[in-house]
């Protein structure tokens, strides 16, 4: 044999060496997944259980313009989020701030839409701890958001009155005619009366659907699955640890019988 195939026969490490390199450290392992174990045992019991508070707003509406959810809103649920984000999230934030002394919120404000609905959600995770500031930051927006449709909806249903009034003056004026055109005319103005009364009957406030309402579940990582990977990563890192030792244990012998 010679010397380069000993020396490739000496470097082999077979799946008996492996095991017992294990077995002799098991101590050492055992230990590091004790470790690792341990602290995400204490992590696990520090860890503050948080929920998800929803505030659901449901837009304005007016007659359908078109077909679709879009159509019938008075303003989209898109442009009310854009507009609320823009305008209502950081001086609501800012007030709330100054009211409690505090630097800053121990949670955050997301809003969203469902798909194919005209709905704004507006969430947050937070600790039971902090569901009054939640309930008072949802609140507030809520009251901007709804103030603002509001004036939407009021300013549309005075354009609408102001239409129908004058339709019907309209109306009225046709009927004491006695020109040719007049019936045509009253047609006209009976079929616009109908249908900017529907338009006014069709005419919905926004409104508030709900407001900070608490999840059933915890929001985030469950505990039992914190405690599923400690235990996978403890198994992994046990196993790591014990090669790097056998491996650095090595090492130090090589050194030595060099220098010896």
């Amino acid at each position: 044999m010679t010397t380069d195939q000993q020396t490739t026969h000496d470097d082999e490490i077979s799946l008996v060496d492996l095991a017992a390199v294990l077995v002799r450290r098991w101590k050492a392992m055992a230990a590091i997944f004790a470790v690792v174990v341990l602290g995400a045992l204490a992590f696990v019991f520090t860890l503050t259980p948080t929920y998800t508070y929803t505030s659901v707003y449901e837009v304005a509406e007016q007659s359908p313009v078109g077909e679709g959810n879009t159509e019938r809103a008075l303003e989209s649920a898109p442009t009310v989020i854009a507009k609320t984000q823009s305008l209502y999230v950081a001086p609501t934030t800012r007030e709330m701030l100054e009211q409690e002394g505090m630097e800053s919120l121990p949670f955050s404000v997301e809003l969203s839409s469902p798909e194919d609905t005209q709905l704004v959600k507006i969430t947050s995770e937070a600790s039971e701890n902090s569901a009054s500031l939640v309930k008072v930051m949802h609140g507030a927006l809520l009251e901007r958001i709804l103030s603002d449709q509001q004036a939407l909806v009021d300013r549309q249903r005075t354009t609408l009155s102001n239409r129908l009034e004058s339709l019907q003056a309209a109306l009225t004026t046709a009927e004491k005619s006695n020109s040719a055109g007049a019936a045509e005319l009253m047609a006209g103005y009976i079929e616009q009366i109908g249908l900017t009364k529907d338009r006014l009957d069709l005419l919905k406030d926004g409104r508030v659907a709900q407001s900070a309402v608490q999840s059933l579940e915890k929001a985030g990582t469950s505990r039992s699955l914190i405690m599923a990977l400690a235990l996978v990563l403890g198994g992994m890192l046990a196993v790591m640890g014990v090669f790097l030792m056998q491996f650095a244990g090595l090492v130090c012998n090589s050194l030595n019988e060099k220098e010896s």
